[in-house]
């Protein structure tokens, strides 16, 4: 998710699950090629399980990217099909690729031609009308000739006019039966869902349909819900860690970063969901937007009031969520 998923908040993610498999943000093919390649691809060892998230429409962009991710150790590299914003499609990438369905297999193969990462393919059901089976399905078809083996789809159309990132994520009604109908046409194919995924009963019902499903904006507002992944659908033992214990592991982090120049508000806004649904969650929230914190000098009130708020309050939402099968998605 551009503007969340950076490798701060994916640092404090992996606190709370070691098996999760996380995404970075949207990253430019150009940004690569032409920016600070260690500030947009380093990252902590700790946050394996991690997929780069790319966003291009030149096969020779790719090309050359791939050649320069090898150097970082990804586990997976995606290719984003499915973003809806107005900076992506000025850029000839994001969901209007959809509606060249062989440009985007070349840009597949410029990856697979030059690297043994898994390279994962994320998109919509559909774009502006073309809001039927057999359009995904012919976008589909030649990426899995190709040799792609992974789909992502967000079971919603994305509509390129009239609607904001905001509304495309929340307006065009979500389409499960579309990617049922898919996986049953592709059942060789490994097709995980996104869309609309926060309540557990609709999670359950769906898991068994497909081959995992992965969440994003949940994770974002109720982050603590990672905490149950490894015990629920890798067989570990239980946590036994607390909020508190998870912003005790995050301090250390975060004052290293200080020290290199991050701003604090850079890190601590990810915390804003750890206690979500939580009683008295407007406390940490205004904590984390106070004066203390935004003078970046001093963590310890932070600690402090989540060893508070983990004594007083309980949950007040109990779900849990799986994710994926053999590889979670968060």
């Amino acid at each position: 998710m551009i503007d969340v998923t950076d490798r701060h908040c994916r640092y404090f993610l992996r606190l709370m699950s070691k098996r999760a498999r996380l995404y970075t943000e949207m990253i430019t093919c150009p940004a690569i090629i032409h920016g600070d390649r260690d500030y947009l691809l380093d990252f902590d060892s700790s946050e394996h399980p991690l997929a780069i998230q790319l966003g291009g429409s030149k096969p020779e962009e790719f090309a050359l990217c791939t050649q320069i991710i090898n150097e970082y150790n990804y586990d997976e590299i995606n290719i984003n099909v499915g973003c809806p914003s107005e900076r992506v499609q000025s850029g000839k990438f994001g969901a209007v690729l959809m509606k060249e369905p062989e440009l985007v297999r070349d840009c597949f193969l410029a990856i697979k031609e030059n690297t043994s990462i898994p390279t994962t393919i994320k998109c919509r059901i559909g774009v502006d009308e073309f809001d039927d089976d057999a359009f995904l399905e012919n976008f589909i078809s030649p990426l899995q000739e190709a040799g792609c083996q992974t789909f992502i789809i967000h079971a919603r159309i994305a509509l390129l006019s009239g609607l904001s990132p905001k509304e495309n994520r929340n307006i065009p009604p979500l389409n499960y039966d579309r990617v049922r109908r898919l996986k049953r046409k592709f059942p060789d194919s490994q097709i995980i869902l996104n869309g609309g995924i926060q309540d557990l009963n609709n999670i359950q019902s769906l898991y068994g349909e497909f081959d995992g499903v992965m969440l994003g904006r949940e994770i974002s507002k109720n982050s603590f819900l990672l905490s149950k992944v490894d015990e629920m659908f890798f067989g570990e033992s239980p946590n036994v860690f607390s909020r508190a214990d998870i912003v005790e592991q995050f301090i250390p982090y975060m004052e290293t970063q200080l020290e290199k120049g991050v701003r604090a508000h850079s890190m601590t806004r990810h915390l804003i969901g750890l206690y979500h649904l939580q009683k008295f969650s407007r406390q940490w929230r205004h904590l984390l937007s106070s004066n203390i914190i935004k003078s970046e000098k001093d963590f310890s009130g932070m600690l402090e009031l989540a060893r508070k708020l983990d004594n007083e309050t309980q949950d007040l939402d109990n779900n849990e969520f799986p994710l994926r099968q053999n590889s979670q998605h968060a």
